[in-house]
């Protein structure tokens, strides 16, 4: 046994028999020379630098995925997402419920109006409203549904008159001529025209006793359109609209069409279709005989998106609520 623990201090020490001391140097030995010819290998578990505690290992630098290698200040700017516009508080306390007032106002039973609010398509003075139990002043607070404005006025009056020929466009007339107001005499409201046709024109006339859409209907900066169909001699040449589309100098200006076309031609005549959102006085009769085609008859069919239809010369019909919608939706209201 002493023998054995010798063998072992000699293979720590290095020195006298064993392993590492054997006679000649044993490895001792060998591992001079080994360093003497190439230097020896660096053990591995001494090549690693092991990180401090707390200390992140640093990677290679490259580009960052989805860049394609540019640099930071290369990146495309994104732009901020816009800021939604604020709540505005359209509850009136001593106004009427909603749904009822659209109720009223024709647009459904209550419980269908519920459901408008309940999805979003009802707007209280710009603002979507979709609780039910919002209050509304509809003397002073405005409402649309799916974007169109709803009269809450009852007091409100919209008439479609279909003037006949040899009636003058005034309510009442000095020297005792035929006028507008003769067929709408028994009318509580005090109703006044929008717009003017000719004595010698016939067709739609709008009837109201509401001044502010009266109003945008005549101004020009609304640009509501006017259709008309005229009965004028032939034939006519085929760049007439062209020409008309191009515009024609009038003595008080140019004049343009928005819209020309040919309904129905004879021997001799023609029937054609203008749409233009001039309101100049005899703006159409003076237009088709400049190019030389004087009107022989005139109708008025359409004014923005409100149509004549079937309604006889000399009466007159209440638009309806989707038509009204869509008057003050085409003057901006």
């Amino acid at each position: 046994m002493s023998a054995a623990r010798g063998g072992g201090q000699g293979r720590s020490g290095g020195a006298g028999g064993g392993r590492d001391g054997g006679g000649g140097g044993g490895r001792a030995g060998g591992g001079a020379r080994r360093g003497q010819g190439r230097p020896a290998r660096p053990s591995q578990s001494g090549s690693r630098k092991r990180p401090v505690e707390g200390e992140r290992r640093s990677k290679p630098q490259g580009p960052k995925r989805g860049t394609t290698g540019r640099s930071r200040q290369d990146q495309p700017t994104i732009a901020p997402m816009p800021r939604s516009a604020p709540e505005v508080d359209v509850h009136s306390p001593d106004g009427v419920r909603l749904q009822k007032l659209l109720a009223g106002a024709g647009i459904g039973s209550r419980r269908a109006c519920e459901q408008l609010i309940a999805e979003g398509r009802v707007q209280v003075d710009g603002q979507v409203v979709t609780e039910l139990g919002v209050r509304v002043n509809p003397d002073a607070q405005t409402v649309h549904v799916d974007g169109e404005r709803v009269q809450l006025d009852e007091s409100r009056v919209y008439l479609a008159f279909n003037k006949p020929l040899g009636v003058v466009t005034t309510m009442s007339d000095e020297l005792g001529r035929p006028s507008i107001g003769d067929y709408v005499r028994d009318r509580p409201e005090r109703l006044f025209h929008v717009g003017r046709l000719d004595v010698d024109t016939e067709g739609l006339l709008l009837l109201t006793n509401d001044g502010e859409i009266s109003h945008r209907l005549q101004h020009p900066a609304y640009g509501v359109l006017k259709t008309y169909i005229a009965q004028v001699p032939g034939p006519l040449p085929r760049d007439l609209g062209k020409t008309l589309r191009s515009g024609v100098t009038l003595e008080d200006g140019p004049v343009t069409v928005d819209s020309f076309s040919v309904v129905a031609s004879s021997p001799g005549k023609a029937v054609v279709e203008i749409v233009l959102h001039e309101g100049r006085n005899h703006i159409v009769r003076r237009l088709m005989e400049e190019v030389g085609h004087p009107v022989i008859t005139l109708t008025r069919t359409q004014i923005g998106p409100i149509e004549l239809g079937q309604t006889k010369v000399g009466r007159w019909r209440n638009l309806s609520r989707r038509e009204i919608g869509q008057l003050y939706k085409a003057v901006g209201l």
